[in-house]
Order: C-alpha cells, then structure tokens, then sequence
C-alpha cells in the first residue's frame, strides 16, 4: 500500500517552530521570542464588489502588521484562492526577519484577498483592488505600513490602489505603497527585483563553491515574474537551466532552455487583458512535458522553487536531487522537509535572503518617494548588489563559522538585530535588581 500523505499544519506554527530553533541556537533573549511570536495588529475585512453581471459578491481579506519595532510594517498584497489568516501570519512573519537580515529600517507585514482573480475581469479585479484600500483605512500608510505587490498582484493593482488611498486623503501619497508603475511614482528595477536579488546571491555562492556556469544546471519551479527574472539572468550568464514550470506544468530539455523565447511565449497570451498571462510554459514545443512534481525531482545543481509555500515537504523531500535549493518563493520549504534535505546534504538557501531583492527595491521606492527623488536603473541595481552581496556573504560565513545550516545563520543575524532594538526599550534584565 502507498504511504499515506502526512496532513497538513499550520503554516504559522511550522514557521514558529523554525523561529524557536534558531533563536535557541544563536541565544536570543526569550522575551524578544516571546514578541515575535505575535503579531503586533491584524484586520479581517470584507470586501463588498458589483460584479459586471450586477449580483454583488463579498471579499474575505486580510492585513497583518507583524512587527514595527525597527520601522513601519512592510509587506505585499496576495490575491489568491487559498489566502488565510494564518497564511497571511506567517508571510509577515518572514518579512519581519527579511527586512533586518538584510538591515532596511521597516518591520514585517503581509495582505491578501480569498479570490482567484482569474475568474474576474479586469473591471471587477479594479473594483476589488480599489475596495481593498477602502476597509484597510488608516491601518495602512507610508508611516504605518506599506504595501507592494505579491503572487497575482502586480503593478497596476498597485496603481489602482494609490490612486484610491491617494483620492480619499486629497493629495497624492505615493510613498504609500510601492510597486507602483514608474509613471506614478515607481521605481526602476522593481518589476526584475526579487529575481535579481536571488540572481546576485546566487552568484555569490557560485563564487564560493566554484561553479563554472555552462556546467551548472538549473530548473525553476514557478514561472511568474521572479521566477522568470532569475531565469532570465542565470541563462544570461551562460548557466544550463534544464527545467521551468508555472500552476499547469512544465517543460524539461537536457541541453537547456531557451529561456528569452520561453519567457516572451508565455507573456505574450493574456487571460486578463494587460494584467495577467495566460499562456503556460507548458505549451512550448521542442521540450519534453512534465508536472511541478517531476521538477522538483529533477537531478540538477540548483533547484530553485519560486512559486508559493510548502512545495517541499516531508513527504516529498526525500525526492529532492538538487545540490542546491534557493528559495525565491516564500517558505517553500517545511521544517520537516528541512530535516530531511539537511540529512542528504543538500544546502538551501532561506527565502528570507533569496527573495529579499523585492523588499529591498521596495525600500529605495519608498525613499525616493519621500524625498522627491527618481534614480535611475543602474543606481538601484547597484545598490541592490550591494545589499545582496553583503547580505548573502553576512549568512554564509556565519554558517561556516558555527557549524550551522544556512537557515540558521539567516535567522540568528535577523533575530539578533531585531534583539538589539526591542532590547532598547527594556527586558527583564532592566527591571529586575541583580
């Protein structure tokens, strides 16, 4: 008989528990634990549309201010079927530690609407978007809580709702979410951020380890615009990446891809006039077809899961062949799923270093929108090198020097700057007599 599937948990509380472990191994004061284990604030709202048709039809969503110990909450907006609290918890969670690993001055935070934005047309997802930033209200802002786009979002939700916070308050507010089109205030580069991000990280370990490019294969579990980007780079640079997929399937060629012509087939067909792809990878000629499942077997040097959470669990870790695991996608992997992997010896690099190109763009959008600025492509691209490279340089020599796994000396640099400011306010230790 097959083995039975194990059920599955909470993503909050498997995201707690990784937490746990990690602040025991780099000795982080429990009281700092014991704050980053609840969110700071949450709203639940309901999101009342007029469908084309004329019926009218609810909205279930959710914002999560994590933490703003270290600066306003920072976090992206999820339009998706399978949106929940604990989700949208956990997301917030990870931005926490994302945003201090990398040492940007915001806390963590996280939305996302119950929809698949797929069944709506372009006018309805215009009036959910915009419905959205009505019922958040106040609980979001450029000195609160900023918002940016996330999976089935993208820069026109984004422009959507700057216009509708921006129409409410009478004046423009543009520093008020990010991810917006340029001409609205956006930033260059924050469309490829995420993907370049994980791109300039990945380099750095190539570096370390030696990897000479057309000998290095790659396959991308998730073909959206992160997955795309860092396909795109990596194929630039000469890499063999064998393997991408996307929601329907993929496609796998030993001799590698031709990402380029691959990424503009599936941009080209839209379910969703100028707002979402419908072409799938899977319709590409040439290749052999195969399922997510099949990706993530496949025995390449680096697999890089770029779609949504927990794809890699216990269950099918033992299956994983890649040397290298880089998590471009949030929380791809499960602590029981980590277990495993690190038993086989295979290396994943954390999400909350990988992605963190988005949020860190993100934050140059933001200051330029405060201080009036607009820098151009080269700047920003250079000062994300910097910060990725200092970042992923920061994670990999403390993994060497402590003997630990690459997601723990992730963790342990973020906790321990999230403990120096929370400590400024006061623990135990200074308020109790020796």
């Amino acid at each position: 008989m097959p083995e039975e599937s194990s059920p599955p948990e909470d993503v909050f509380t498997d995201v707690l528990r990784t937490l746990g472990r990690a602040a025991e191994a780099g000795g982080i004061d429990t009281e700092v634990v014991e704050r980053l284990r609840h969110p700071r604030s949450i709203l639940q709202v309901a999101i009342p549309v007029r469908l084309d048709d004329g019926s009218l039809r609810t909205f279930d969503g959710y914002r999560v201010r994590h933490d703003d110990t270290r600066g306003p909450g920072k976090g992206g907006i999820r339009f998706h079927p399978d949106v929940s609290l604990s989700q949208v918890k956990a997301l917030a969670l990870w931005m926490t530690l994302k945003c201090a690993l990398v040492d940007i001055p915001f806390g963590g935070a996280k939305g996302g609407v119950v929809v698949d934005p797929k069944e709506l047309s372009p006018l309805e997802l215009e009036r959910l978007s915009r419905g959205f930033v009505v019922a958040l209200g106040d609980f979001v802002g450029p000195d609160t809580d900023i918002p940016a786009p996330d999976v089935y979002t993208n820069e026109m939700v984004m422009g959507w709702m700057v216009d509708e916070y921006s129409r409410a308050r009478g004046r423009r507010v543009p520093a008020m979410i990010t991810g917006k089109p340029i001409a609205l205030g956006g930033s260059q580069g924050r469309d490829q951020a995420t993907g370049r991000g994980a791109y300039e990280a990945i380099t750095v370990v190539a570096e370390r380890e030696g990897w000479e490019p057309g000998a290095t294969t790659v396959a991308v579990q998730g073909f959206g615009n992160a997955g795309r980007s860092v396909a795109r780079l990596l194929h630039a640079d000469g890499y063999r990446v064998v393997a991408v997929s996307d929601s329907r399937g993929g496609i796998c060629a030993a001799d590698g891809l031709d990402i380029p012509v691959i990424a503009d087939q599936k941009a080209e067909r839209r379910e969703l006039d100028a707002v979402y792809c419908d072409g799938a990878v899977g319709d590409t000629e040439g290749a052999d077809q195969i399922t997510n499942e099949d990706l993530l077997a496949l025995d390449v040097d680096v697999l890089i899961p770029a779609a949504l959470e927990g794809v890699i669990t216990g269950d099918n870790a033992k299956a994983i062949r890649a040397d290298w695991v880089v998590e471009v996608a949030n929380g791809p992997t499960t602590s029981q799923a980590d277990t495993v992997l690190a038993d086989q010896g295979v290396r994943v690099l954390p999400d909350i270093l990988a992605n963190a190109g988005g949020v860190t763009v993100s934050y140059f959008e933001w200051v330029q929108n405060r201080q009036g600025l607009a820098w151009p492509l080269d700047e920003v691209e250079g000062r994300l090198r910097d910060v990725m490279r200092r970042s992923t340089e920061a994670v990999l020599d403390h993994a060497e020097d402590h003997d630990v796994d690459l997601r723990t000396a992730a963790y342990v640099l973020a906790l321990r700057r999230l403990e120096e400011a929370i400590s400024a306010t006061g623990t135990k230790a200074d308020f109790t007599s020796a």
